[in-house]
């Protein structure tokens, strides 16, 4: 069988891509060291997620390994070759606020560890397919300078503005506030693509806006749609940051996403890049986010507005799909925002319930 190596398989899009790639019929080795604790807490780890995928999969193998650590990573590729035939890179660390605190270990995490892996696929399986999850954070805050209109629950673009359908790749990455964790992921991606035009390797950049699903260990600085989702339960205290609750996100299911991967994987280009997220589907303002949380689980949030937004952040973003939908048109945003919820809220509450407040 061919061999499908997964980087973070204890996250949210990791885990959801083992298992996909498994139903697909690939042998799936996943690297995954449960840094997503350190980053966050043990709230976050991942180490029951991996469990799990362990009990009901026998034959995925987790290997715990530092992405960062060349050594290691070079020992998983050389002893499986050309039997690998795809890599999906999803460990990360994803945070604004937290790569200002450590920004070499942001950076060594995000655009190093990835180094390592392009390497590890040219030495030794240059035919893989190689698939990075970016995020649209290295656009920066370009998107903020988009003439938005204010209604009562979000901002907006007028109809008639090119952007109204979504934000493309055409968007400039110069001349505006990334944050760091946006430049290290930013460095990253330019590799992805670097590698795929000189060395033929077959690579996609996924600019994704916000993940989410079930299985998100949502925490404080990340994950925030999951996060929301768990304080609404627990009665812990939620903070919006800036924008006066009305900045926009798209939200893409892990699962959406993971076939995403696999229509790229049946029909691979070199060096492509995609804005990918929910676009017009899935999308929604935390005030709006918020609304939703309340209704599905039937309790008020106790929230309040932060007047500080982070740096580099976004009051309205929405990604264009169709660049990707031309390439691949059978692919397409199976869940809304609503039952993405509802999931996150079914997938969790006896377990939140037992942390209420």
């Amino acid at each position: 069988m061919p061999v499908a190596i997964v980087t973070g398989s204890g996250g949210l899009v990791g885990s959801a891509t083992s298992r996909r790639l498994i139903e697909a019929g690939y042998d799936v080795i996943g690297l995954e060291n449960d840094m997503r604790a350190r980053f966050f807490g043990e709230e976050a780890s991942t180490a029951h997620v991996t469990a799990a995928l362990v009990s009901e999969y026998p034959d995925f193998e987790s290997r715990e390994i530092d992405v960062r650590d060349e050594a290691a990573v070079d020992g998983v590729f050389a002893a499986h070759g050309s039997q690998i035939e795809l890599v999906v890179h999803a460990a990360a660390q994803p945070s604004h606020d937290w790569a200002a605190r450590e920004p070499r270990t942001d950076f060594a995490v995000n655009a190093w560890a990835t180094l390592n892996l392009l390497e590890a696929v040219r030495a030794h399986a240059p035919g893989a397919r190689f698939v990075f999850v970016s995020t649209n954070k290295v656009y920066g805050d370009t998107a903020n300078r988009l003439p938005l209109i204010e209604r009562e629950t979000r901002f907006e673009l007028p109809a008639d503005h090119p952007c109204y359908g979504g934000i493309g790749t055409t968007m400039s990455l110069d001349r505006s506030t990334h944050s760091l964790m946006g430049i290290s992921k930013g460095a990253a991606d330019l590799l992805v693509q670097e590698y795929g035009r000189y060395f033929d390797i077959p690579t996609v950049c996924f600019r994704c806006g916000c993940i989410t699903g079930p299985s998100h260990a949502g925490a404080a600085l990340h994950g925030f749609l999951a996060y929301l989702m768990k304080c609404t339960v627990t009665g812990a205290p939620y903070t919006v940051h800036g924008y006066r609750g009305k900045q926009v996100r798209d939200n893409l299911h892990s699962a959406d996403l993971a076939e995403a991967f696999l229509a790229f994987d049946r029909e691979p280009r070199q060096a492509a890049v995609y804005n990918l997220g929910g676009g017009r589907v899935a999308n929604c303002s935390m005030l709006e986010a918020i609304t939703i949380c309340e209704r599905i689980a039937g309790r008020e949030l106790r929230w309040e507005l932060g007047e500080r937004a982070r740096v580099g952040d976004h009051r309205w973003w929405i990604s264009d799909l169709a660049e990707f939908r031309a390439d691949y048109p059978r692919w397409q945003v199976q869940r809304g925002i609503e039952a993405t919820l509802r999931e996150i809220h079914d997938a969790n509450v006896d377990r939140w319930a037992a942390l209420r407040a």
